[in-house]
């Protein structure tokens, strides 16, 4: 620390004397009070607005434990409220901890510096139930994932969050239709477990249990409304981009409606390309079937995380709009070049 501090004076003085050359030749006296005043003014407004203790190495130290770390992150929001990760990452402490009190606390602080951050609302929302003692999402947490899913419908823990808060709410028929849009959005083994919850609220509501999907359907819907999807990836895309692990989603969706899917399909990446068949069996929706629209737009996905909501980084293949009954098959092509 002294050592930074001296250094600091010297070059501050050497370069002040090197601004100041002209006055120091005519007039080196007043010349020389000016330099030490501005010196002295300096470090005085460092000292009172500056850190100088933070540069000393000797303050510095590894937390010891998570209560040591929580109490240096506390600390530095103390020093500085602003600062939305931190707020966050205490919130996120503090309920590893069991204090859900205190995790409150620090999501309200975060939700209030970032108010359209979905996560963070979402988060927020969460919170407030894990410090109510009956778990319950009050009204404000209700709103909160309400207003999310306005802006993100494909956001899945709000979506989760809101099906609960509304089975809590006795209103299972409610919860059943804000979850059963995840079946299209999950993998595989989370739909398998989602099914259950989503039939359990139908049950509550006096409704009949989803249809079975398509791998499991003895008799899907395959009318005159079936379509049949070619998927293939452009050669050159293929050949410049890694796809291991990725997933395809072949969608049909209602043209200039909400981006839920009317009927989707996911397969691996490996399987390009494919044919498949969109019927009644493959909607995610029991209120929503292929079966009942005379339009539709068609188009294939390439998801690197297994989400059919599209996320950041994924492809698309050029939407097709297909009236029905569809006559030939559809053809789509993933990673083709604009015309």
């Amino acid at each position: 620390m002294v050592v930074f501090v001296v250094f600091a004076v010297l070059l501050s003085a050497l370069v002040l004397s090197w601004v100041l050359r002209p006055l120091w030749r005519d007039r080196p006296l007043p010349a020389f009070a000016f330099m030490v005043v501005l010196l002295l003014a300096t470090a005085g407004l460092y000292w009172l607005v500056g850190t100088p203790a933070a540069l000393d190495p000797a303050t510095q130290r590894t937390p010891a434990s998570l209560e040591d770390a929580i109490a240096q992150l506390e600390g530095e929001l103390l020093r500085d409220p602003r600062q939305l990760d931190g707020w966050r990452l205490l919130g996120r402490s503090y309920r590893e901890q069991q204090r859900p009190a205190k995790a409150l606390e620090a999501y309200t602080r975060a939700a209030k510096l970032a108010p359209d951050d979905d996560d963070i609302q979402v988060e927020y929302a969460e919170a407030r139930a894990l410090a109510d003692k009956q778990h319950r999402f009050d009204a404000e947490a209700v709103a909160l994932l309400q207003q999310v899913l306005q802006r993100s419908p494909g956001h899945q823990r709000a979506r989760w969050f809101l099906g609960i808060a509304q089975r809590q709410a006795g209103k299972p028929a409610d919860a059943a239709r804000t979850w059963e849009p995840l079946l299209a959005m999950v993998d595989a083994d989370t739909a398998t477990t989602l099914r259950p919850q989503i039939d359990a609220a139908r049950a509550e509501a006096g409704l009949p249990p989803l249809a079975a999907d398509s791998t499991a359907s003895a008799t899907p819907a395959t009318g005159a409304h079936a379509l049949t999807v070619k998927v293939a990836l452009d050669p050159d895309f293929a050949s410049r981009v890694r796809l291991d692990g990725s997933s395809v989603f072949v969608i049909a969706r209602k043209p200039g409606g909400p981006p839920m899917p009317i009927a989707v399909e996911k397969h691996g990446v490996q399987q390009l390309p494919l044919t498949v068949t969109l019927d009644d069996g493959d909607s995610p929706m029991p209120t929503q079937k292929l079966s009942a629209l005379q339009e539709v737009e068609v188009f294939a996905r390439l998801s690197a995380s297994g989400n059919a909501m599209r996320q950041e980084g994924d492809i698309d293949s050029k939407p097709v709009r297909v009236t029905l009954p569809a006559k030939q098959p559809v053809e789509l092509v993933i990673g083709a070049a604009a015309p």
